[in-house]
């Protein structure tokens, strides 16, 4: 507390020593003004960081798999930007959407929560997902000189179409009252996308199982850490309920990351043979994934350890909004990685 004025002001008490601070400065040495301050940075800082991450993500799903092919002799893939910003916008309707059926379970488990709940996006991303999916389907088509009732009877055209369509159906549940029979047509989704990733002769069914498993854990790790941020900011009253949300989330991500680093690592070995990992766009790729995937293990493992130590979870939520962040630069990649061409035929080995 700070003393307050002497009784009488034109007769300092003896010892007292006259401030000549200006107010400004006496309030920035206060709390309250140094917690002003700092809200006020974070309150442009937020926004400069996520302009700047999207214009990243952007930047590196146009001209990505460009500069991971330069110098490999690889063939070049015809609208690989634009297939890549489409099958990103795909990914991330899935993660919106399976994350937005995931963590209301977490919550529902929380004591004492306050009621207030983010609002839905699933309707909004499972049309983008569709509309990304009928524009993958008119670039088949204009790439492969095909009428667009022509490139339905294609595998690819195909299963587009069926991912179109089950995107549709995804939307129409999550407005209906039964939100959860989203699940069936998003299950149809990334079975069929895990099939459009692997048109190689190579044991096929194997890769299609390893991308099931990859992509469901990858969009429940995304999608439903994005939904448990948003309903911490709702709940930032409640630090108590928000730290017991937070600690829920990270116990079912400790599970999805370990998928993701069983069928990841499974998936690499399989598809990329190790002598054409630097000499690759696919081997590139990955390796900027991985480095990514570092990062985003770092601040996981830094938001745990705050989360444990600290009862005030603030801390915690900085460091899962920056894994959040990291985490949209790796859904971009990924894309990328369904674009670039598969590896073995330049491979040496016999």
């Amino acid at each position: 507390m700070f003393p307050g004025p002497p009784a009488d002001p034109a007769t300092p008490t003896a010892g007292s020593v006259p401030s000549a601070a200006p107010p400004a400065a006496e309030a920035a040495r206060t709390p309250g003004g140094a917690t002003g301050a700092a809200s006020a940075r974070r309150a442009w800082t937020a926004p400069l960081l996520l302009g700047s991450a999207g214009v990243l993500a952007l930047v590196i799903a146009l001209f990505g798999p460009g500069l991971m092919a330069r110098g490999t002799g690889e063939l070049r893939i015809p609208g690989a930007g634009l297939t890549t910003v489409l099958r990103t916008v795909l990914f991330a309707a899935l993660a919106l959407h399976l994350g937005e059926l995931l963590a209301p379970q977490l919550i529902r488990l929380v004591r004492g929560r306050p009621r207030t709940a983010v609002r839905s996006w699933a309707v909004f991303a499972s049309l983008a997902g569709a509309a990304a999916a009928a524009g993958q389907i008119v670039r088949l088509a204009a790439v492969s000189d095909l009428g667009i009732t022509e490139t339905y009877g294609t595998r690819e055209g195909g299963l587009l179409l069926l991912i179109a369509n089950g995107l549709v159906v995804a939307a129409l549940c999550a407005a209906s009252r039964r939100p959860a029979l989203a699940l069936a047509p998003l299950a149809a989704v990334i079975g069929a996308e895990a099939l459009r990733a692997h048109p190689e002769a190579y044991s096929p069914e194997f890769g299609a199982a390893l991308t099931v498993v990859h992509l469901t854990a990858a969009s429940l790790w995304t999608g439903g850490l994005l939904y448990v941020l948003l309903t911490l900011w709702l709940w930032r009253g409640s630090p108590a309920a928000a730290r017991a949300l937070l600690g829920r989330y990270a116990r079912l991500a400790i599970w999805l990351y370990a998928a993701l680093a069983a069928t990841g690592t499974a998936s690499a070995l399989r598809r990329l043979p190790l002598d054409v990992v630097p000499t690759s766009a696919y081997g590139r790729t990955l390796l900027l994934k991985l480095a990514l995937m570092a990062v985003v293990s770092l601040l996981a493992v830094a938001a745990r350890r705050r989360m444990l130590r600290d009862t005030d979870p603030s801390a915690a939520c900085r460091l899962a909004r920056r894994e959040q962040v990291v985490l949209g630069l790796v859904v971009v990649v990924s894309a990328v990685l369904t674009v670039v061409p598969d590896p073995h035929w330049i491979s040496l080995r016999p």
